[in-house]
């Protein structure tokens, strides 16, 4: 593997589990918090599940980097700065109400279903080989997601109301999910990725008629800054976030950070 070839799937692999690690950490707020009983275990089981995705992906990194499996992961997520952070902008979000934390959901795990069903088939076969592993999990996720959107949208005016707005919120910050990163022309040449092109076209296809089919009305516009109407439309590169994100970075790290050298 050449010096260009290992830089970008060093990047993408970042990428992956920096998704996974802040929407992990994200679910997790609603712990305690979730309308109802069985929904509370549920959702704090999912941001388990999101946040050992996360350690798939770094450990590969850190197979890439030659580094420590058990020391690596924890330096990257406790220790870097949120400039060094390559999570799409959508993940970092407050949760807001139900419909907007489980419409969320339900975007981000069609997006994961869709790039884990191409990634199986990656001629690098580390990634072929977690990507089957985290794809049995996210077949869950993606039915429990899905039927929540289904429940709200079909349900109450109010249960439909909150999940429109949720849509009409978030729908802008899904372009960043398929905008091509630097390096990512050489894993797509190298078989190591499909298009990004065709994995948007592909998560589209899925999610457009099935929001329809809940109700809702899918906003036109997505991922580009549009100077005529003034429309707020995230920035498509994953080196720039929300505060949000610092917010969150601030507590996610803070008793590492407490005693840097302690081993835990």
């Amino acid at each position: 593997m050449n010096s260009s070839l290992r830089h970008a799937l060093s990047q993408h692999l970042l990428a992956l589990a920096d998704d996974e690690l802040i929407l992990g950490h994200r679910d997790s707020q609603w712990c305690g918090m979730a309308p109802l009983l069985e929904e509370d275990i549920a959702f704090a089981n999912l941001a388990l599940d999101e946040i050992g995705h996360a350690l798939v992906w770094y450990t590969l990194l850190a197979d890439l980097a030659g580094e420590d499996h058990y020391i690596y992961p924890d330096r990257l997520v406790y220790f870097r700065q949120i400039a060094d952070f390559r999570n799409v902008q959508l993940v970092e979000l407050p949760n807001g109400d139900w419909a907007f934390s489980m419409l969320r959901q339900y975007l981000f795990d069609t997006y994961e279903t869709v790039y884990l069903a191409a990634a199986v088939g990656s001629a690098h076969q580390p990634l072929a080989e977690a990507a089957a592993k985290i794809r049995l999990e996210e077949i869950y996720h993606y039915r429990h997601t899905s039927a929540w959107v289904r429940r709200l949208g079909l349900g109450s005016v109010e249960s439909q109301r909150r999940l429109q707005a949720a849509l009409d919120k978030i729908w802008p910050y899904t372009g960043q999910l398929f905008a091509l990163s630097p390096g990512d022309e050489f894993l797509v040449s190298a078989g190591y990725l499909p298009p990004s092109t065709i994995l948007s076209s592909t998560w589209k296809d899925q999610v457009v008629p099935f929001l329809l089919d809940c109700g809702l009305q899918v906003p036109v516009e997505s991922g580009d800054e549009d100077t005529q109407t003034g429309r707020f439309h995230p920035p498509l590169s994953r080196e720039r976030h929300t505060p949000h994100l610092k917010v969150l970075l601030r507590e996610l790290q803070s008793v590492p950070r407490l005693e840097p050298q302690a081993v835990w």
